[in-house]
Parts: C-alpha cells; sequence; structure tokens
C-alpha cells in the first residue's frame, strides 16, 4: 500500500465507482494519434513567454543543514533582489519526508536561456557569490539541477502565503508516455483536485496543503472528480518510476 508520502493507489484500485464504468469502457479504445514534426515541449510548453526555470537539488551533510540555511538565507535574496540579475526566487525548502537533508531550490529567468546565460556570467565576477559557493560546498554531499519549460496550460508561480506544506512528485516516464494526450489532458486535471503550483514541463512543480491531513482528504477527493479514474488509465502505465517529497518552506521562500 503507499507509504506516507505517498497519495492513493494509482492502479485504479481506488475510489472507483459505478459513475465512471462509461470512463473505462471508453479507454478500452484506441485514439489515433497523428504523428507530429517537432518536439514535445513546443507542444505543452509556454509560447506568449520566455520564461526558464531551474531546480537545485543539494543533499547536505547532515551536520551541516542548520548553518546551510542560514546562508542560503543570507546570499540568495540579494540575487533575488537585485534588478541586474535576471533571476528570481520561486521557492525554497527542505524535504521533510523523502531524500533526508536535502534542499530543494526552484528559480525562474525571465528572458529563457540569455537570461540565464547573463546570469551565469555575471555570477563568475560576483565575489560575493563566489565566496558563498565555496563555503556551501564544504556542506554538500552532491548536488544536482534541471532546466524546465511552463506548460502551456498553467499560469505563472506567484508567491504564497503559508503556512503550508509541499510536495513535489517526480515521474520518470517510458520514451512513448512523454508529451503525449494523457499527460496534456491530465494535468490540468491534477492541478485543479491537488493545489499544485503552476508547474513545468519535465519536471512536477509542487502542491501546497495545509498539513498532511489536509493532502489525505484533497488527494482522496480526486477521485470524486469526473475524469480523474479515466487520466489515472492513460497515465499510469506510461510509468516507469515516481519519486514523493514533502517539503516545508525556508523563510526566504515566496511560496510559504
Amino acid at each position: 500500500g503507499p507509504g506516507a508520502g505517498e497519495g492513493p493507489c494509482v492502479c485504479g484500485c481506488v475510489g472507483y465507482s459505478r459513475d465512471a464504468e462509461g470512463s473505462w469502457f471508453r479507454s478500452l479504445f484506441v485514439h489515433k494519434v497523428d504523428p507530429r514534426k517537432d518536439a514535445h515541449s513546443n507542444l505543452l510548453s509556454k509560447k506568449e513567454t520566455s520564461n526558464l526555470y531551474k531546480i537545485q537539488f543539494h543533499n547536505v551533510k547532515p551536520e551541516c543543514l542548520d548553518a546551510y540555511n542560514s546562508l542560503t538565507e543570507e546570499v540568495l535574496p540579494k540575487l533575488h533582489l537585485d534588478a541586474d540579475y535576471p533571476c528570481d526566487l520561486v521557492g525554497n525548502w527542505n524535504t521533510w519526508y523523502g531524500e533526508q537533508d536535502q534542499a530543494v531550490h526552484l528559480w525562474r529567468f525571465s528572458g529563457g536561456y540569455p537570461a540565464l546565460m547573463d546570469c551565469m556570467n555575471k555570477l563568475k565576477q560576483n565575489k560575493e557569490y563566489l565566496d558563498f559557493r565555496k563555503e556551501r560546498s564544504r556542506m554538500l554531499l552532491s548536488r544536482r539541477n534541471q532546466l524546465l519549460l511552463e506548460f502551456s496550460f498553467w499560469n505563472e508561480p506567484l508567491p504564497r502565503q503559508g503556512p503550508n506544506i509541499y510536495e513535489l512528485r517526480t515521474y520518470k516516464l517510458k520514451v512513448r508516455g512523454c508529451g503525449g494526450p494523457a499527460c496534456a489532458s491530465g494535468r490540468p486535471l491534477d492541478q485543479h483536485t491537488c493545489g499544485a503550483v503552476p508547474g513545468c514541463q519535465l519536471c512536477p512543480f509542487p502542491a501546497a496543503y495545509k498539513d498532511l491531513q489536509s493532502r489525505e482528504e484533497t488527494r482522496n477527493a480526486a477521485w470524486r472528480k469526473r475524469g480523474w479514474d479515466e487520466n489515472v488509465y492513460y497515465t499510469v502505465p506510461l510509468i516507469r518510476t515516481m519519486e514523493s517529497r514533502i517539503m516545508i518552506p525556508l523563510k526566504i521562500s515566496p511560496l510559504q
């Protein structure tokens, strides 16, 4: 069964009702998908904006987590507030349930890839930031990051008042499932039922809940939404693995 950091079983055995029989029956038929000649990122990402997002995962030495948080809260807001740097903090968290002693940071670059490169070049000349990175490196076990595009059907993530907890669910898909119709149709449902912060392609953005009990009630309510069972039926066969993190915001996080 699902653990404390997971939602209802995604195999479709939870919350099935007679009202959903029509959806299950329709799912037996194969839908014809027209072949595409452009990337799936062009299919699902926004066209009217040029925002680029970066998500960072830092695995911190357990004895250094408090010092890491203090250092982060001192330096990162300065970049966020400096108009000369085309980057904004969207959210900053520590993982509560999931991979322990981990920090997650989400940045937005207004202007796409040129803005990212502009910011990186300026940071190479920023002595305070270089000193910050040097001190930070002594506290880390490992780190990784990803560049993300916005889904076309979500608005830009805005600051949120707290207190909230956040769930970040990361899916690894089979090649044939990436960017398919089930993905495109399912995310608006997920946003509506699970309180999702507007997200990006290729990596989900966190969903906000008041507490773990609220998360449980919200996810159970998803099964009463028309179309949710059909979405699960189509998407589960496309998933290789799923990882869930429950996260709490840092003091500097615009998403509280």
